[in-house]
């Protein structure tokens, strides 16, 4: 994806969560000056229409245009500012406040839900794995580009190594430096096969792998699976490419699941577990963008980012929603863990299985 198409799926992730967003404390003063809604014909009193809510004042400018658009953007009229700190550092007590009616401060969940996946899918495009030849993989905190570019680096240190055994020189720095691009190696060929067969199987004729391999109990998806691992390439491009559209169905497979926490509970409906999940996935694909960014820099922190931080963000997130004490909140954050990871690999399964159909 082009630097371009990155920022497109940028904007028009934020453009999509302005749709969703109502606007709200724009300015008085326009290019136009009705004394009637021009929505509506209502007539006006203050800054916007008493009966459908739309601004005073229509600005027929191109600068206007443009400023809308930016401030579309990267403003979300200031209430991003407040939500994105506010979800990360005290979750709970903003989906709680959001569910309690107090709204105005904090971007809706699905308005930040929309943006989230659209960032995280520019974001990972470009900066992510590309699963093909050129994959990108990390040895030593050193970024090195391609299968076949490790290969000819190993040539070229076994070479030197023998160099080195002839002249009776230790070898234990550049053994150690074969390892390790021999697992960046293996790093990359997980990443761009993940559905190859193992040694035991590669060495059966092709009818007997096609007859007793079996991935899944559901005819649509074990016919999409053994497409993807005749073409796993093909496979997770198609995952890369189809995931985003489907990334809303999250919500509802989510909800039912967070209801059996509280099977009892009259205080908590479908609608408050419908916001926490939503602003949580919304977390989640922002802490992606975040962790895909940072392992540029470094894959450790982004391995432990992403390790840590959900666990920690769930406890204090259900927590402080639903009212919990610390060992209701644990059990429910280990619950909801389990069955997040189910979840992800059903989700992903079931795109691959629409995107190769």
């Amino acid at each position: 994806m082009s630097e371009i198409e990155a920022i497109g799926g940028v904007v028009e992730g934020a453009m999509t969560s302005r749709a969703v967003e109502p606007a709200h404390g724009e300015s008085a003063e326009g290019h136009t000056h009705e004394s009637a809604c021009l929505n509506c014909g209502t007539p006006l009193v203050g800054r916007h229409c008493h009966e459908c809510g739309q601004a005073a004042h229509v600005h027929k400018t191109v600068g206007a245009f443009f400023h809308d658009l930016l401030h579309g953007v990267f403003h979300f009229e200031g209430k991003i500012w407040r939500t994105i700190p506010a979800l990360t550092l005290r979750p709970g007590k903003m989906t709680r406040e959001y569910i309690d009616g107090r709204r105005a401060s904090y971007v809706s969940p699905i308005a930040l839900f929309l943006f989230c996946v659209f960032l995280m899918f520019a974001v990972v495009s470009k900066v992510g794995p590309t699963f093909n030849d050129a994959t990108d993989v990390n040895v030593n905190g050193e970024r090195i580009q391609g299968i076949k570019a490790n290969q000819q680096e190993i040539a070229r240190l076994e070479s030197e190594r023998a160099r080195l055994v002839r002249e009776g020189k230790p070898t234990a720095k550049i053994d150690e430096e074969i390892d390790d691009r021999k697992s960046a190696i293996e790093l990359a060929e997980m990443l761009t096969d993940p559905l190859r067969e193992n040694a035991q199987d590669a060495e059966k004729t092709p009818a007997t792998k096609e007859k007793q391999r079996v991935y899944s109990d559901v005819p649509t998806i074990n016919e999409a699976l053994k497409k993807a691992s005749g073409n796993p390439q093909l496979a997770i491009y198609k995952l890369q490419s189809n995931a985003y559209k489907f990334a809303w169905l999250l919500i509802p497979i989510s909800v039912p699941f967070l209801w059996l926490l509280f099977p009892f509970s009259r205080r908590f409906g479908l609608y408050d577990h419908t916001v926490f999940v939503t602003y949580s996935l919304a977390f989640m694909m922002l802490l992606t963008s975040v962790m895909t960014v940072t392992s540029l820099l470094s894959m450790s922190v982004a391995a432990l980012g992403m390790i840590f931080i959900p666990p920690v963000h769930i406890y204090k997130h259900v927590r402080y929603t639903y009212g919990l004490g610390r060992f209701g909140a644990s059990w429910r954050t280990l619950a909801i863990l389990t069955y997040a990871a189910v979840a992800m690999v059903s989700f992903f399964m079931a795109i691959i299985a629409i995107g190769l159909e």
